[in-house]
């Protein structure tokens, strides 16, 4: 089987024209069998449902005035005649599909923007009008909550995907599409959740109708695919808002902290099932620093509490790291146990001021006067600053959100396009990005926000990305950890001691774990600043998936824990709208993203992992005796092997021919 990116001439191959073919189909019914648009939406999910033919289903209140599709119609039917030529495009695959493919994704954009735009207009006439405030505020509610559907969402996606598999004929496309080979298997994983997520959706969901007349078969076919898509527009609603999205940034926290614990361990060939443990341990930490250290250190105090926080978690990791090296005990055995340890030692602290020794009562001044489980606030200067604190340049009464980490963040990615030829670049890059957010650093934008709890750990966290990255792919010492991590055996005979790598590969995944306690003691994330009772430790198991779905890379983590974050914010919107959907529709879909994920997203390991384009030929017509092409680019299938190098494919269609002489001969 042939992926996207395999070629044999200037045509799209046959998986790409395939690829195209089954995304325009699905699109195709989508804009005929479900809603295009939302002309607006009620908060318990009742909404006028535009279709393509132009008529209205209205489950809401039919009296309301509904705005005019307008244009929106006009581009709808456009998208549907660009899909069917793109469709047949695919079907031969011609070399243009991709173009009328990008055109569709235009139109169904454009169709998207200019309802929206006539939505926003509906709305703001409303707030001009002479209607009752609550009426009005209802109206403009409706109004706001509209927007598009599957009917335009699904072909938008459609055009995309089309467009890049009819691109990847061109070399350069090829080589651009295959360097994102390692997303296949998340995205497919994430695809598939979501299309079993729908299929719940609709069996467990009544159709919302606030008539009270029958739908009847098409309507109520309509109302539960409308359902479907207020379901996941609700859930991933958090990135399109502020407020929210600062909610989702800080439930991702913990998460990059105990995904990083746990793909640092992966890489290295360890499973690091001790992060909730070795998170309390690094909790206790920072909460001893910051409540018994001296006060008069100030905020100089803060920084002594992280690095006691990363201390805890990376004793808490040494442990079994220490006794898989020295007596070959499984570190998954040891971290499970570790974890019970440590939650016996949180409990012994904060569960009572005395505790029996040998018949006599001992105090154990840790624990705060009253029936929670709790300790004593921490120091003023242990504690770390909210987000919104770090960022704002204004006034306490307008607030201004620095944008220097932006041009920051733009400095370093110019700098490391344009400074390929210097050895140095990374250190140059990220100099000329301190200097341009320094200069930058008053330049702000206006923000409303009612506050926020994502506090300085989130920073700590993003620095703890960058540690991962370099120690691992820049320094001798990650080179070592991944050797062990992938040989044992054959990095032990290169000289590289195996058991020195897996204790410094467990302490480290260890003080990534300890660190994510600075989030619920020093940054207050738990409505105060101190060691709680309900602090949950239970991220630390969520961080298995993390690391899973980011692939076991600091950026990956970085993304999947962002999306674990949204989902759990968005559910407790879609918890209060809709009656039969709670939040367990967040736990499913992430336990589906990870079953998928450990099932490679059931794709071909000739599309996650292809062979080399030159056995990838020896493999084809001379073992095989088929007609199929071989696979790689065109520059690569017509070079011959560099001087002085064997020529793989040659020598392995030389070696089957001659065990297949042989064979006839015998």
């Amino acid at each position: 089987m042939r992926t996207v990116t395999e070629l044999h001439d200037s045509r799209p191959s046959g998986t790409a024209a395939r690829i195209a073919l089954t995304a325009c189909g699905v699109a195709l019914a989508a804009l005929l069998l479900t809603p295009l648009a939302a002309l607006g939406r009620s908060f318990d999910g009742s909404a006028a449902l535009l279709q393509v033919t132009g008529q209205v289903l209205n489950t809401g209140d039919p009296n309301l005035k509904l705005p005019a599709s307008g244009l929106t119609l006009t581009l709808a039917w456009a998208t549907l005649a660009l899909l069917v030529v793109t469709l047949a495009g695919a079907w031969q695959r011609a070399r243009w599909f991709w173009i009328t493919g990008l055109l569709a994704f235009v139109t169904s954009l454009a169709a998207v923007l200019l309802l929206d735009r006539t939505l926003a207009d509906s709305a703001a006439q409303v707030a001009s009008s002479t209607l009752r405030p609550g009426a009005k505020r209802a109206l403009r509610n409706f109004y706001e909550g509209g927007g598009m559907n599957l009917g335009l969402f699904v072909p938008m996606l459609a055009g995309l995907v089309a467009a890049g598999a009819g691109l990847s004929a061109q070399p350069a496309w090829w080589q651009r599409l295959n360097r994102l080979r390692a997303l296949l298997v998340p995205a497919a994983a994430i695809a598939l959740a979501v299309l079993v997520g729908a299929g719940i959706v609709l069996v467990v969901q009544p159709p919302v109708n606030a008539t009270g007349q029958a739908l009847g078969a098409w309507g109520g076919w309509l109302s539960r695919t409308d359902l479907v898509y207020f379901v996941y527009s609700t859930l991933f609603a958090p990135i399109t808002r502020l407020q929210p999205f600062l909610d989702s940034l800080k439930l991702a926290t913990p998460l990059i902290f105990t995904g990083l614990s746990v793909a640092f361990a992966f890489r290295t060939g360890l499973f690091n099932i001790g992060g909730p443990g070795q998170l309390t341990m690094g909790a206790i930490a920072a909460m001893l620093v910051g409540v018994y250290g001296p006060e008069g250190l100030g905020w100089f105090l803060a920084p002594l509490a992280v690095i006691a926080a990363g201390l805890g978690g990376a004793l808490w990791g040494a442990i079994p790291g220490f006794l898989k090296a020295r007596f070959g005990s499984s570190e998954v055995i040891n971290t499970i146990m570790l974890n019970y340890i440590a939650s016996g030692i949180f409990i012994f602290l904060i569960g009572s001021n005395t505790f029996p020794f040998f018949g006599r009562q001992m105090n154990l001044p840790i624990k705060a006067p009253g029936d929670e489980a709790q300790s004593y606030e921490l120091h003023q200067g242990a504690r770390l600053p909210t987000l919104i604190q770090v960022l704002n340049v204004g006034t306490p009464e307008q607030m201004k959100l620095s944008l220097g980490w932006l041009f920051a963040l733009v400095t370093y990615l110019l700098a490391n396009v344009f400074l390929k030829s210097q050895r140095q670049r990374t250190l140059l890059a990220a100099g000329l990005a301190l200097l341009v957010g320094a200069l930058t650093w008053r330049v702000g934008v206006p923000v409303q926000l009612d506050g926020s709890q994502l506090n300085a750990s989130f920073l700590i966290a993003l620095a703890c990305v960058g540690i991962f990255g370099v120690l691992m792919w820049r320094t001798a010492t990650g080179y070592a950890l991944r050797a062990v991590g992938l040989s044992p055996k054959a990095a032990e005979y290169g000289g590289i001691s195996v058991a020195r790598n897996t204790i410094l590969a467990m302490t480290i995944a260890g003080m990534f774990a300890g660190l994510a306690g600075t989030h619920y003691v020093m940054g207050g994330a738990l409505d105060s600043y101190r060691l709680k009772g309900n602090m949950p430790v239970n991220v630390g198991f969520d961080g298995i998936a993390v690391a899973l779905m980011g692939q076991n890379t600091p950026v990956g983590v970085v993304a999947s824990a962002l999306l674990f974050g949204t989902l759990d914010t968005g559910g407790v919107d879609a918890d209060l709208k809709l009656d039969a959907i709670n939040r367990d529709i967040v736990t499913v879909l992430k336990a589906l993203v990870v079953l998928f994920i450990a099932a490679g997203g059931f794709l071909s390991k000739r599309i996650t992992n292809p062979p080399p384009p030159q056995l990838a030929q020896a493999s084809g017509p001379a073992q095989r005796g088929t007609a199929e092409t071989p696979t790689g680019t065109p520059a690569q299938l017509a070079s011959p092997a560099p001087a002085g190098q064997p020529n793989v494919g040659r020598a392995s269609a030389e070696i089957a021919r001659e065990e297949n002489t042989r064979e006839g001969g015998q």
